[in-house]
């Protein structure tokens, strides 16, 4: 009996395994696959005019493999020479083409670190990801490109210093800003009760007041007693004048402050854009936008177009964290949902988050770059935190500037910094302090 079910479960297996190699099929790569690239210009213009225009799009044939593959595909962009061990790489997942707006295609420019208004080659290729271990590069194509400031450069020499303002130079002026008109500039400040001037260069060999308090500056002139609050201040330097007035704008609404129950979420002045922008919580409701925390001017979305209108229709919004953006010169307002928003926590600054983590902003040139200005730490620890919560932190192990998740904490000695944390690369985050 014993033998009978040795045989019968050795036939048993022969048959299972000729069945398996009659199902199996062998496929062998196709030594000879490759992808050819192809460019739909050679020479590319880039202005802000064409930001929202397709200008350029990359497209490829897909590689015979000799059977059916289940492919992916990047775009690396090197410049001319490279190695592309540095590229800026761009996801075209499954597709065989890949379109370029004149924005998108511009960052990567600039990422590459081409001048803005300066023509540049650039070498391109096509890599075809099969597995982690496969991967096919097609031949490079070279394109001509020129791209252009993404950025404005609106800063000038010029800044308000004083007991309402710095403690009289003990920290940098603050600025003052260029705008549509020549030598007239605008300067967007928090002051304190005390006293004022106007400064060039952060020094007192050019400075001016207003001996009467007239709204007619003089060189040397009599110090300007300012009280507490938000202000702008435009300085006229053609006819030495100046105004001052009371000036804020920000979000009220039951996806804030229960419709003004609290302050309203206040902007911060974007010299790089000549925009006003603020990273905000908001909750499932409805906004608007108001000028000092007031309701006589106060803006709304009537179309729901991204347009406002003086007095308009609630603003819809779901709950989670927002970059918000007003432009005040043509009223217009963007509102872009991100993941994370960072902060600093620990002994150094809040016990550990007994009260709220001082939140960086965003460097509005680099999308990957957050700072935290002028923060003022004891001497302790600290980490870096996504949205006051310590799911996703970071610490510094080895306080080698390299920030690792659930690292190390942080130490610091009593002083106030200027920190910036860059994220180009989540997995190893590069922190400085200054």
């Amino acid at each position: 009996m014993k033998r009978l079910l040795i045989k019968y479960f050795s036939l048993l297996s022969v048959l299972l395994i000729m069945g398996s190699c009659e199902k199996k099929e062998l496929v062998t790569l196709n030594s000879d696959a490759e992808t050819i690239t192809t460019l739909s210009t050679d020479n590319v213009v880039l202005t802000k005019e064409t930001a929202e225009a397709e200008v350029l799009t990359v497209s490829w044939t897909e590689p015979d493999f000799g059977f059916v593959a289940s492919t992916s595909y990047s775009i690396l962009l090197d410049l001319e020479g490279g190695n592309f061990e540095e590229a800026q790489v761009v996801s075209a997942g499954t597709d065989l083409s890949k379109n370029f707006t004149g924005e998108a295609l511009n960052k990567v420019l600039l990422s590459l670190g081409l001048l803005p208004d300066e023509s540049a080659k650039v070498d391109v290729i096509v890599k075809v990801n099969l597995t982690d271990s496969k991967k096919i590069l097609s031949e490079k194509t070279t394109i001509t490109v020129t791209p252009y400031a993404s950025t404005l450069d609106l800063t000038t020499t010029w800044g308000v210093v004083g007991s309402g303002a710095n403690d009289w130079g003990a920290t940098p002026d603050l600025p003052f800003y260029k705008t549509d008109q020549n030598g007239v500039l605008v300067a967007y400040v928090d002051l304190i009760d005390g006293e004022i001037k106007f400064r060039e260069n952060n020094d007192w060999a050019l400075n001016y007041g207003d001996t009467g308090a007239d709204g007619i500056l003089e060189e040397g002139g009599d110090n300007i007693a300012v009280t507490a609050g938000s202000y702008k201040i435009v300085l006229n330097l053609n006819d030495l004048t100046y105004t001052m007035e009371r000036f804020t704008i920000g979000i009220v609404g039951s996806a804030y402050n229960d419709w003004g129950a609290t302050p309203d979420a206040a902007f911060v002045y974007d010299p790089t854009s000549d925009q006003f922008r603020i990273i905000v919580k908001l909750l499932e409701g409805e906004m608007k936008f108001r000028l000092n925390n007031d309701w006589a001017v106060n803006y709304g979305d009537t179309e729901a177009d991204g347009t406002l209108e003086d007095g308009g229709d609630n603003i819809a919004t779901t709950a989670g964290y927002f970059i918000v953006t007003v432009n005040l010169n043509d009223l217009t307002y963007t509102m872009e949902e991100i993941d994370y928003v960072w902060g600093l926590v620990g002994s150094a600054y809040n016990d550990w988050g007994t009260t709220p983590d001082a939140i960086f902003t965003r460097d509005w040139a680099n999308d990957d770059v957050w700072v935290l200005n002028n923060v003022t730490l004891l001497d302790g620890e600290f980490k870096i935190r996504a949205n006051s919560d310590w799911g996703l932190n970071y610490g510094d192990t080895g306080n080698d500037g390299i920030l690792e998740v659930n690292g190390d904490n942080i130490p610091s000695v009593a002083g106030t910094y200027n920190l910036t944390v860059d994220f180009s690369n989540m997995d190893a985050p590069i922190f400085t302090i200054e």
